[in-house]
């Protein structure tokens, strides 16, 4: 059925869903994953399609970003603290409906630290064995739900309130866990 047209099913889709040669997979993972987000909610919204309306969202969506999204929002001028803006590069494309994949390859050019960032790996606490963990990954685990660990001093600390929140943060993980 491709083969009429002179395109390869693989190159046909592609160009549907606005791939391209120069990302490779997995490169810029926070840009895409993010803006394919935010475009999905701005449809879902009904919010006008039209550059400003677009900006305003940005800047909205990104002042509720947290880690790597953060990060990105930063990267591109849509944060408060941020030294550079070029929010417009995102906002002008995705008013002409141009791909998620397209607008973070342009972003590329512009500045290469936004497709350098990749999200944390997500450890499975129903099986990771705490004590194994370094104190980072243990801070980073309550970072991630928001908490802190006032008076922590040493590691025994921190895997101790990791396993007082870990009911109210990953039930499933906490019901499955034996050393508890």
């Amino acid at each position: 059925m491709f083969r009429q047209s002179g395109l390869s099913a693989a190159l046909l889709l592609a160009v549907v869903l606005g791939r391209s040669e120069s990302l490779k997979e997995g490169e810029c993972e926070v840009c895409v994953t993010f803006l394919g987000k935010f475009y999905q909610s701005l449809q879902e919204l009904k919010v006008n399609l039209n550059s400003a309306d677009i900006e305003k969202a940005l800047l909205k969506s990104c002042s509720d970003a947290k880690g790597k999204e953060n990060r990105f929002c930063y990267y591109i001028g849509a944060t408060s603290d941020a030294a550079t803006k070029i929010v417009n590069e995102v906002s002008r494309p995705l008013s002409h409906h141009v791909p998620v994949v397209k607008i973070c390859e342009k972003l590329k050019k512009k500045d290469s630290q936004i497709c350098e960032l990749r999200y944390d790996k997500q450890l499975d606490l129903s099986s990771v064995d705490l004590k194994k963990l370094r104190v980072k990954d243990l801070k980073k685990i309550l970072e991630e739900w928001g908490e802190s660990c006032k008076g922590c001093a040493e590691k025994s600390d921190f895997i101790r309130k990791i396993t007082e929140l870990m009911p109210k943060y990953a039930p499933a993980a906490a019901r499955t866990r034996t050393d508890l």
